[in-house]
């Protein structure tokens, strides 16, 4: 079904609601992209999480029940934790993303302030740097890798995903499935991550 007719690039809120109770009367397109991008990568990143978590639950069960060391990981664990931080990893480099048929502006102001909180590396650039003229951002990496939640992931969890980012950045993964990404992305994500990442596993470091 078409949207209404009037519904589409709309700008003020005004005509449609009372806009008093809001910071902004805006409608800016870049900042409801921004918002439906932070949406889905914290569902899964919760998704990695709880699919962890019950899984070296399991785990623990299993290992119990046939007398084998605590911290074996079995099979089926890291299949299905494996499997969750695949799906994340997709998505948070923009996997499958819609490719712009032209050139999108917003209308606040927002995109110049998100733009400036960084972080940036040595060479000025950030993982905030929006592109809005073919994709999104102009380095196809979301900047959700800084937040707190992405941070306080199970470990097991985290070791695989920083594994897989850094086999994909480097190029080791060949998969048609990242194809997409140019050598020069994958380089300046990883530059980027390099100089403004903490925590990074040290053969990330050795690359």
């Amino acid at each position: 079904m078409p949207p209404p007719e009037g519904s589409q690039n709309v700008t003020d809120l005004k005509p449609f609601i009372d806009t008093g109770a809001y910071l902004t009367p805006h409608s800016d397109i870049v900042a409801l992209m921004t918002l439906e991008h932070q949406t889905q990568m914290d569902n899964l990143i919760i998704r990695v999480g709880w699919e962890t978590r019950i899984a070296m639950a399991q785990n623990a069960a299993m290992n119990k029940a046939f007398h084998e060391p605590e911290d074996q990981i079995r099979e089926s664990t890291a299949h299905r934790v494996n499997a969750a931080v695949e799906e994340l990893l997709s998505y948070m480099l923009f996997n499958g993303e819609t490719v712009l048929t032209s050139p999108i502006k917003g209308t606040s102001g927002f995109a110049e302030q998100f733009e400036k909180l960084g972080p940036k590396d040595k060479k000025g650039r950030s993982l905030r740097d929006f592109d809005l003229k073919t994709r999104m951002f102009r380095y196809p990496c979301s900047f959700l890798v800084y937040s707190k939640a992405f941070d306080s992931m199970p470990q097991l969890a985290k070791n695989r995903l920083y594994r897989r980012m850094w086999e994909v950045l480097t190029g080791r993964d060949k998969s048609p499935q990242f194809a997409y990404l140019s050598p020069a992305d994958r380089k300046a994500i990883l530059e980027i991550l390099l100089d403004t990442k903490k925590n990074l596993p040290d053969y990330w470091r050795a690359t």
